[in-house]
């Protein structure tokens, strides 16, 4: 995390998202895909207000923060879109992906996005709008996480992968692959911790999650997790694990994997993202959003769409 992100992840904690808005002269906002209604709807963070309904190309699916724009993969369509997160309009569409999947952010500048056509990872300058770099990772890459401090990136190669990548990035415009791991189990989603010392792994097709050291590249905790496929976030020490399949959301220390306490969510909700303090989870399946504080304390829930497959945060002008 670069120092700006300390310093606004700092306030939001303070502060809250209202409060924080306006000492940056904005307006936290929640974008939230409408997958089946080519469409992305803003809605202000701290009252669930919707304030745009951005229109896209068909088919967006993942979206990610980096910088204030919104990295948003069309897997079917091959193509991804960056979303300004000032105007709450698309700036740029690029198309020169075969199944684009997953984005992480880097220097408020750089998304990683993994195409698992492709089988590799594709570089977005999003300042720019266009592509600078390219690596094969041998595997058809999803889920993907980055440790900005070292230019480190883990990518599982596939939905239930037996392989995840490890690449270099601290040059992002040349990464680098630095080998290949074998999780404990087949892995789904992959992040790591805020201290970047601690690298979560939840599994594809078990009730399992796995803690790994990043320098020695093993397990030190196996931790029991909900219904798979599990997907992970960060706020300060806690993790929140969700598991869309049973409906719930377990936050844990992150470091020891320790259960701190547990909320029920809408089913179909498995994306999780962090950020302003606040956790967001939206339904695949309900189309709703899921609004949560930085303990895990359920805030908000509405519906937004037909199906929302995730979600992510930027500040409005």
């Amino acid at each position: 995390m670069d120092r700006r992100g300390f310093l606004v992840v700092a306030g939001a904690a303070l502060l809250g998202p209202d409060a924080l808005g306006r000492s940056l002269g904005g307006t936290p906002v929640a974008l939230v895909t409408a997958d089946l209604e080519s469409r992305i709807a803003a809605v202000e963070l701290s009252t669930g207000k919707r304030l745009a309904s951005i229109r896209t190309m068909p088919g967006p699916r993942s979206i990610q923060t980096v910088g204030n724009a919104a990295v948003v993969a069309h897997t079917a369509h091959g193509a991804v879109s960056i979303v300004d997160g000032a105007t709450l309009s698309v700036r740029r569409v690029l198309r020169e992906f075969s199944e684009p999947r997953y984005a992480a952010g880097l220097h408020r500048r750089f998304a990683f996005v993994t195409d698992s056509g492709l089988g590799g990872l594709v570089v977005v300058d999003v300042v720019r709008g266009r592509v600078v770099g390219r690596i094969e990772l041998g595997g058809p890459a999803r889920h993907v996480t980055v440790d900005a401090r070292r230019g480190v990136l883990w990518a599982a190669l596939g939905t239930k992968a037996s392989r995840i990548a490890v690449v270099d990035v601290s040059a992002p415009a040349h990464p680098r692959l630095l080998g290949r791991i074998r999780p404990p189990f087949l892995a789904h989603d992959v992040g790591f911790a805020p201290d970047g010392d601690r690298v979560w792994v939840t599994s594809g097709g078990r009730r399992r999650a796995a803690i790994f050291d990043r320098r020695t590249v093993r397990p030190v905790a196996m931790l029991d997790a909900g219904a798979p496929p599990q997907h992970v976030t960060f706020s300060g020490r806690r993790a929140f694990v969700t598991s869309g399949d049973d409906g719930s959301l377990v936050v844990h220390a992150a470091r020891s994997g320790r259960v701190l306490g547990r909320t029920a969510i809408p089913t179909g909700s498995y994306n999780v993202q962090e950020g302003w303090g606040r956790i967001l989870t939206p339904s695949l399946s309900q189309g709703t959003l899921c609004v949560l504080d930085a303990s895990g304390r359920p805030l908000r829930r509405q519906t937004l769409a037909r199906s929302s497959h995730d979600a992510c945060f930027v500040m409005a002008r």
